[in-house]
């Protein structure tokens, strides 16, 4: 068989969560949940995460959370990290999901489409990405809390530097933003609740630490990546591997191929670069890194493994992301669809 078999563990990952939870202190500790769980599967991880005790998931679009209303069930609070935006009404009001609204715009449309229903307030705090800005937050802060927000956000851009100063500068302008309001406050995702107890308030958002990620360096890996080798041959002095001829042999070479490439989300930037691993020996990739195939030097061995190590404990994502010049999110959510997926502490 040519395919590869990604196995989850979803016990490693609500281990992690117990601790990110643990770390919270007083605050209560959500999940998010968005792309897919991560890339590993919004359904299993969010029903595992319910099953530990998790009652408040985030998602990215109000569409993410009609999968994982039907994984937690109808009383587990659900956020959308983009707010309403038009034509979600149906899909909020059907799903029991609550929008973290981010503009003016989108305040009028709520009330206007959805009056009845619950919402929470994104605020930009600095990052500039998602969020009302102190001068838009000030117009409708009145209105806006009458109504009474479920829960008041906002993003931290530098998280994952705690020695950063923008991490100050963005706590202080959330308290400011805040100051007197009644309600629910969160700032924190994984790298804000590791930074200690004043970015935590009343709930954090564990995101990457759950799934085996930085900056949660006593996370347990999540993800488990196995590629089968379909051929191994012996390349001569100044034969090469791969499109490009970008690899070429100084000394005589064993070289095996594995059935997994970019296509499954082994990102083409590891071309050359990067291990696999085979026990504990490691197996430099080889050329390119093509569609369905990549190149490994398996000198080393005394033989032909049937299958090689791309994830695991020898390797996690953000090794893998080392090679890629990337991040383990990118890693984590591009993980392909080809792979046969196993799901352990379902």
């Amino acid at each position: 068989m040519a395919r590869s078999v990604l196995k989850i563990d979803l016990d490693a990952l609500a281990a992690n969560w117990r601790d990110l939870a643990a770390a919270s202190g007083s605050a209560e500790a959500g999940a998010v949940v968005k792309a897919d769980g991560y890339g590993l599967g919004a359904t299993q991880v969010a029903t595992r995460l319910a099953r530990e005790g998790a009652k408040r998931f985030f998602v990215a679009i109000a569409e993410e959370g009609v999968e994982v209303r039907k994984a937690v069930g109808p009383d587990a609070t659900i956020h959308v990290f983009g707010g309403h935006m038009a034509g979600d009404a149906a899909v909020l009001r059907d799903n029991g999901l609550i929008p973290m609204l981010n503009s003016g715009e989108q305040w009028q449309r709520h009330q206007s489409e959805c009056p009845d229903l619950p919402f929470g307030i994104q605020l930009d705090s600095g990052m500039n990405r998602l969020g009302l800005e102190p001068e838009d937050w000030a117009d409708i802060r009145d209105a806006v809390m009458a109504k009474g927000p479920e829960l008041v956000m906002s993003h931290l851009a530098c998280a994952d530097e705690p020695d950063n100063a923008m991490n100050a500068q963005q706590l202080e302008a959330f308290r400011d933003m805040t100051a007197g309001i009644d309600a629910p406050k969160s700032l924190s995702a994984t790298g804000g609740i590791l930074m200690g107890g004043d970015f935590h308030f009343d709930v954090t958002r564990p995101g990457i630490g759950m799934y085996g990620g930085e900056p949660f360096t006593g996370a347990r890996p999540v993800a488990y990546l196995n590629i089968p080798v379909i051929q191994a041959r012996t390349v001569g002095i100044g034969e090469s591997v791969g499109y490009g001829n970008t690899w070429v042999a100084h000394k005589e070479t064993r070289v095996a191929t594995i059935a997994a490439g970019y296509a499954d989300g082994i990102i083409r930037a590891q071309s050359g670069k990067g291990q696999v691993f085979v026990g504990e020996t490691p197996c430099d990739i080889l050329g390119r890194v093509s569609m369905d195939l990549i190149g490994i030097d398996i000198s080393e061995l005394d033989h032909t493994p049937e299958s090689v190590t791309f994830l695991g404990l020898r390797q996690t994502v953000d090794t893998v992301a080392s090679y890629a010049g990337t991040i383990g999110y990118e890693i984590l959510t591009s993980l392909g669809a080809r792979y046969q997926r196993e799901y352990l502490g379902a």
